[in-house]
C-alpha cells in the first residue's frame, strides 16, 4: 500500500516523520495539546542541534547527509523491517516491484575488488554484444570502475531509454581491452528463473521474489510446464525474501478455492485489520504441489507457504522460514526519498504470527533459525485436516530436510568464486565447448591447483576434503554448470544446477505424500458442507479489502 505525504523541506521532512509517527501510526487520532506542545518543544530542540553542528562543526557540514542520518536512527528504534531510503535506494526499490528498468541487461557482481559480468539477460542489448559471463567491467564513459566503486558503476550503467553508454571490458584470453558503446532499453526483471520438467510429470518452478510481474510469469511457467505433460509440481520459495504483496495474493489464488482465507492483517489501529480471499481470478492447479522453503524464505514468501500448509493444499518441506510477518505502508517523501513503516502484522489463515521474537535485534539478525517451536511454544494451531502447525516464528516445514553438510574447503571454493572463474577461464581456453562437456578427473586435479593458488588452503588439504564423495560430486557438477553458463549462460546451467541439489530430489520423492494430504483436505470440505457448513475455511473472514 502507498500513501503520498506532502512536501517538506529537510529538516521538515525529520519533522513530519516524527509527527506521522507519534500521531498517525500510535493512534490515528489528533493528540491532546500536552502531546502538540510536546511535539514542537522535541522539534525546536533538534533545529538548534542541526543549527548548532552547521555553526560549529570543525568542516563544512552536509545538511542532507546529517539529516538523512537523523531519521534513519529515528525509524531504526522501531522494529527491524521499518526503514528510511535515500532517493536513489528508493528508486531502486520501485524499479524492482514495477518489473523493468532501462539499462544494459546484465547481472554484475563485485568479484575480487571487480565489477563482474555474471550473465547478460536475454535478449537485451548486452547480450546482443556478445558480453559474456566473467568479463570484467573496467571502465564506464571513460572512468575507471576501481575508482566508482561498486554502486556507482551499476548506477551509470542505467539510464533513460535510448542513451548509450559506453564500457571497456577485460575478457579471459584476450590480451587488449575491448571498448564497445551499448543503447540502453527496457529490461524486464524477471521473479521466475527457473521452469522446467524434473521428472517425466514433475515440473520445478523457481520464484526469487515478488513483483508486478511475478503473477504473468508463473501463469507462463504454468503453461510451459503444462505443455510438457506437468502433472506434479515443486514450488521453490527458497531464499525469496519476499515482495509485492498483490503477487504473493495472485500466486496463491492459482492453489485455494475461492473464498479461501489467504492471509490476515492485525495492528493497533481499525484500519489495519484486513482478510486477504482467494478471489479466484487465476487458473486453479489441481496438480499435488511441494513448496520448498529455508531460512531465507520471508515475508510474502511465508504467506504463499502459509496459506498452502493451513489449508493442506501441499506440503510445505525444507528450514524453518525467516519470520519475517510485518506490515509495511510505502509512503513518498519529497527529494525522491521513501519511508516503509510497520503498521501492521500478518497472520495464516489459522491465525498464527508469522512475526517472529526481535526483543534482541542481535539474536534477530545473527542468531540462528531453529526448527524448533520454542519462541511460542503454547501456540499451537490446526489445518484443514487437523493437522497441528505452530505460530510465533516463520513457518515450521511439514517435513524438515537438512542440507548436506559440506567440508570447509569445498564451501569455499564456492563462495571465493572458484567455481566460476574456472567456468569462464575453460571457455576461453576452450570455445567450442558445448552442453555436452563432461568434467574429467584432470579438470578437477586443475581446479585444486586454482584453489590453492587463491589460498583455499594447500593442495593437500583440497584434495582429502574433495576425496568424500558428497563434496566430490558437489564439486564436479558446479564445474559443469559453470561452463554451460560462461558459454550459453546461466538459464542454461539450471539443469546441472537442479541435478545437484538433494533438497529438490528430497522434495520429489514427497510429492505422493502431498497428493495423499490433499485429497484429505477436498474431503473434509465435503464432509463439512455435506454437514450443512460452507466447508472448512478456517477463521471468520469478511471480504477481502
Amino acid at each position: 500500500m502507498s500513501k503520498t505525504i506532502r512536501r517538506w523541506s529537510l529538516t521538515g521532512l525529520f519533522v513530519g516523520l516524527l509527527c506521522m509517527m507519534l500521531v498517525s501510526v500510535a493512534s490515528g487520532e489528533r493528540p491532546a495539546m500536552r502531546g502538540d506542545q510536546a511535539i514542537d518543544q522535541k522539534v525546536r530542540e533538534y533545529t538548534e542541534l542541526l543549527e548548532a553542528a552547521s555553526q560549529w562543526s570543525p568542516e563544512e557540514i552536509n545538511e542532507d547527509k546529517l539529516v538523512f542520518a537523523s531519521v534513519r536512527g529515528m525509524i531504526n528504534t522501531l522494529d527491524p523491517h521499518s526503514y528510511f531510503l535515500e532517493p536513489a535506494g528508493y528508486h531502486q526499490m520501485r524499479e524492482k516491484e514495477s518489473g523493468s528498468y532501462f539499462g544494459v541487461g546484465l547481472l554484475v557482481t563485485q568479484r575480487n575488488g571487480h565489477v563482474t559480468v555474471i550473465t547478460p539477460f536475454e535478449g537485451s542489448p548486452a547480450a546482443r554484444l556478445g558480453i559474456r559471463a566473467g568479463d570484467i567491467i573496467a571502465e564506464v564513459d571513460s572512468v575507471a570502475t576501481d575508482s566508482l566503486g561498486y554502486q556507482e558503476s551499476v548506477r551509470r550503467l542505467k539510464g533513460p531509454k535510448g542513451t548509450q553508454v559506453t564500457i571497456k571490458i577485460i575478457r579471459a584470453g584476450l590480451e587488449q581491452p575491448i571498448t564497445m558503446t551499448v543503447t540502453r532499453a527496457s529490461i524486464p526483471t524477471r521473479s521466475v528463473v527457473a521452469v522446467r520438467m524434473v521428472g517425466p510429470e514433475t515440473g520445478y518452478v523457481r520464484v526469487t521474489d515478488f513483483t508486478g510481474t511475478t503473477a504473468r510469469e508463473f501463469d507462463e511457467a504454468m503453461a510451459t510446464l503444462g505443455a510438457g505433460g506437468m502433472k506434479k509440481l515443486v514450488l521453490d520459495l527458497r531464499g525469496n525474501p519476499g515482495g509485492s504483496l498483490d503477487a504473493a495474493l495472485s500466486l496463491s489464488d492459482h492453489f485455494l478455492q475461492k473464498g479461501d482465507l489467504i492471509v490476515m492483517t492485525k495492528g493497533r489501529t481499525e484500519g489495519s485489520h484486513q482478510q486477504y480471499l482467494a478471489e479466484g481470478k487465476q487458473a486453479r492447479l489441481d496438480v499435488p504441489v511441494v513448496v520448498m522453503v529455508d531460512h531465507g524464505s520471508a515475508s510474502a514468501s511465508e504467506i504463499v507457504a502459509g496459506a498452502i500448509q493451513d489449508h493442506d493444499r501441499g506440503l510445505v518441506v525444507g528450514q524453518t522460514s525467516w519470520g519475517k510477518g510485518l506490515v509495511q505502508g510505502v509512503y513518498n517523501l519529497q527529494y525522491g526519498a521513501g519511508l516503509a513503516l510497520t503498521t501492521a502484522k500478518y497472520y495464516t489463515p489459522s491465525g498464527r504470527n508469522i512475526q517472529r521474537d526481535y526483543s534482541s535485534l542481535y539474536d534477530y539478525f545473527a542468531g540462528d533459525i531453529r526448527d524448533t517451536h520454542t519462541q511460542e511454544p503454547a501456540a499451537v494451531y490446526s489445518t484443514v485436516t487437523g493437522r497441528q502447525v505452530f505460530g510465533g516464528g516463520g513457518i515450521t516445514p511439514d517435513v524438515v530436510i537438512t542440507p548436506h553438510a559440506l567440508s570447509r574447503v569445498t564451501q569455499l571454493i564456492e563462495a571465493h568464486g572458484i567455481l566460476f572463474d574456472y567456468g569462464v577461464d575453460y571457455v576461453a581456453k576452450h570455445p567450442d565447448a558445448d552442453k555436452s562437456v563432461e568434467v574429467t578427473e584432470a579438470m578437477v586435479a586443475e581446479l585444486e591447483q586454482k584453489a590453492s593458488e587463491k589460498g583455499i588452503g594447500t593442495i593437500e588439504e583440497i584434495k582429502a576434503a574433495l576425496a568424500e564423495t558428497a563434496d566430490r560430486n558437489f564439486i564436479r557438477r558446479g564445474m559443469r554448470a559453470e561452463i554451460i553458463a560462461a558459454r550459453y549462460g546461466y538459464d542454461a546451467s539450471y539443469g546441472d544446477r537442479i541435478a545437484a541439489d538433494e533438497e529438490i530430489a528430497r522434495a520429489i520423492e514427497l510429492i505422493p505424500d502431498a497428493a495423499k494430504l490433499a485429497v484429505a483436505a477436498a474431503k473434509a470440505r465435503e464432509n463439512k458442507i455435506a454437514a450443512g457448513g460452507a466447508g472448512p475455511r478456517l477463521p471468520e473472514r469478511a471480504a477481502r479489502r
